[in-house]
């Protein structure tokens, strides 16, 4: 039998490491199934959206440190992938798509299932091109590896089914598809003196420490305890930098701590490492701002900038440490810590649960989740009230791994991510903490964990609306329109589905539950009535919001609505 381009694709995968591909078969991808089937090497994991398996292979990505890889079929198939290609793109996980494509020679006809994928990839990736020959495998492949790799972002590579099938150039596959490298990138000399004289020079210093920082744990230790710095973490660097943290005050942001947003409005010096946080009203006005980031193109595109250096975040700081010189006062680092000591004090005594109290705070819930997890648990959770929830009741530690689509804010992520986690991972115990609006929306992909015998623990904050935007619309003053939810029982469902089903209503019910699905071999989805009308409000309200919920107090009574007022009350203030 001949080779065709499509082995050719599957050896170069197979000497790339590459161990499985996530998606849906389709005509348009025969050849390549009928290819990978053939060698016995690459296991197809057949998810039920392809959105789905885009999430699933960033997700793989982010756990084994390595490449993986989603494919379509042609027009809609590939289509499906885009929303979580955005998602593995800005996350900046390497990821390769294979993108069946329509027959080549009817491609400019408008052919059934026509699409121009190469224009619909472009802004999701850094490498796009159509195979057309057979002369361009495998260096197209390889290129497009490379550019993912070396990039940490997504290359698509568009196969139409027909091309697929031919066969092959005599063209050797590389033992060694791409070739990855570690640099150590650090600001010059002049540079660093000049960093270190603004930092020398400050009174109150507070860090903002992102995804950036992973890796440089120590060296920021060091570097906080030399400026008596408090630090700042924003949500992708959680999971690196908050567990055994003396210096950690919390988060900031829209879902973070008031200990946090303070730390940066009261510095005069605020120094941002490895982070490309986008919300420019809780950046201090008056501060000096400088940054450090593998990304010069990042380098003051959030706030004003007194001095911006390219590097990475490690060699950075252990190359700056010797020309810190001037002892620093502690008291705006005890100050920011006790602040946070009493925030975090605060919001645990939120996460409580009383017998026949219902329905069930989600700070409680989410906690006993923690309590109860595995030491090396990986979690994901849903953009909404779960990533809320998580970011402030999830204890992490050095094994500990928190997903989310922290960039990109889609809904129904955590799910799929959840997928590509455990492939990549099998050993490790996996928990998505799924919103029922998310979960409703890729419920299908609960059959993946049947059949894939995947043991995920899904657990469903199910409130009966898309709550957060509810938050929203009342701090803009509007009355909640187009959010409530008419759920199923979601373990009844999954019981359908296979899977084992817990259904949760009352808190005295909780912990004995979570225990009963984490002990369990196999998926279990843990459905949990929690309360619609908790607020999980930011750390700082501005008059336009305070105006905003007054006037949607105002509405709500004027509408026959008072009673939401009433549960209001009795979810946040009678406690």
């Amino acid at each position: 039998m001949k080779k065709t381009i499509a082995d050719v694709l599957v050896e170069a995968l197979l000497n790339a490491g590459v161990k499985r591909i996530y998606g849906i078969v389709g005509d348009s991808l025969n050849a390549v199934l009928d290819s990978i089937r053939r060698s016995g090497k690459i296991e197809w994991i057949h998810v039920r959206h392809e959105e789905v398996a885009a999430f699933a292979a960033g997700a793989d990505a982010q756990v084994s440190g390595s490449i993986a890889v989603c494919a379509g079929s042609s027009g809609p198939g590939n289509m499906h992938l885009i929303n979580g290609l955005y998602d593995c793109h800005r996350n900046r996980v390497p990821v390769l798509a294979i993108a069946a494509h329509i027959p080549s020679d009817e491609i400019g006809s408008e052919y059934f299932q026509a699409t121009h994928p190469e224009y619909l990839f472009q802004e999701c990736s850094h490498y796009c091109e159509v195979i057309t020959t057979a002369k361009q495998m495998p260096r197209s492949f390889t290129m497009a590896m490379q550019t993912a790799v070396a990039r940490s972002g997504v290359s698509v590579i568009i196969l139409p089914g027909d091309v697929a099938a031919l066969e092959a150039a005599d063209l050797p596959v590389p033992e060694h598809v791409y070739h990855p490298t570690h640099p150590v990138v650090h600001p010059s000399e002049p540079e660093l003196r000049k960093l270190a004289e603004f930092l020398n020079q400050g009174k109150k210093i507070t860090l903002l420490c992102g995804a950036g920082c992973a890796g440089a744990r120590e060296p920021l230790m060091q570097l906080c305890d030399r400026l008596k710095s408090p630090m700042v973490i924003a949500l992708r660097g959680k999971e690196y930098l908050e567990y055994d943290n003396p210096y950690s005050v919390g988060l900031t942001g829209l879902i973070g701590y008031s200990s946090g947003y303070h730390a940066m409005m009261d510095c005069d010096v605020l120094l941002m490492l490895g982070t490309d946080f986008p919300y420019r009203q809780f950046f201090p006005e008056d501060a000096v701002v400088l940054q450090v980031d593998i990304q010069s193109s990042h380098l003051g595109r959030r706030t004003k900038l007194d001095y911006g250096v390219c590097g990475d975040v490690k060699a950075t700081i252990e190359t700056l440490l010797p020309y810190l010189t001037e002892e620093h006062s502690d008291k705006h680092l005890h100050k920011s810590v006790e602040r946070y000591d009493k925030v975090r004090k605060e919001l645990d005594e939120l996460a409580v649960g009383k017998p026949g109290k219902t329905p069930i705070h989600p700070q409680y819930l989410t906690k006993v989740i923690s309590d109860a997890a595995a030491e090396n648990a990986i979690f994901t959770c849903d953009v909404g009230t779960p990533t809320v929830w998580a970011a402030r009741y999830i204890e992490m530690s050095r094994n500990r791994r928190l997903l989310g689509s922290f960039s990109h804010g889609t809904m129904a992520n955590a799910l799929p991510q959840a997928i590509g986690a455990q492939v990549s991972d099998p050993g490790r115990q996996v928990i998505s903490l799924s919103g029922d609006g998310g979960i409703a929306m890729l419920m299908g992909d609960l059959l993946t964990l049947k059949q894939h015998n995947l043991p995920i623990k899904v657990v469903v904050f199910n409130n009966g609306a898309l709550s957060f935007v509810e938050l929203e619309m009342k701090a803009a003053g509007l009355l909640e329109s187009g959010t409530e939810l008419v759920n199923p029982n979601f373990a009844m469902v999954a019981q359908a589905m296979g899977l084992e089903g817990i259904r949760v209503e009352d808190p005295a019910d909780l912990e004995g539950a979570v225990e009963r699905a984490l002990q369990h071999d196999g998926p279990v989805l843990i459905d949990v009535v929690v309360n619609r009308q908790e607020l999980s409000l930011p750390p700082k309200i501005n008059i336009k919001q305070a105006e905003g919920f007054t006037l949607w107090m105002m509405k709500a009574v004027l509408n026959g609505r008072g009673d939401e007022l009433i549960e209001l009350a009795k979810t946040n203030l009678l406690r």
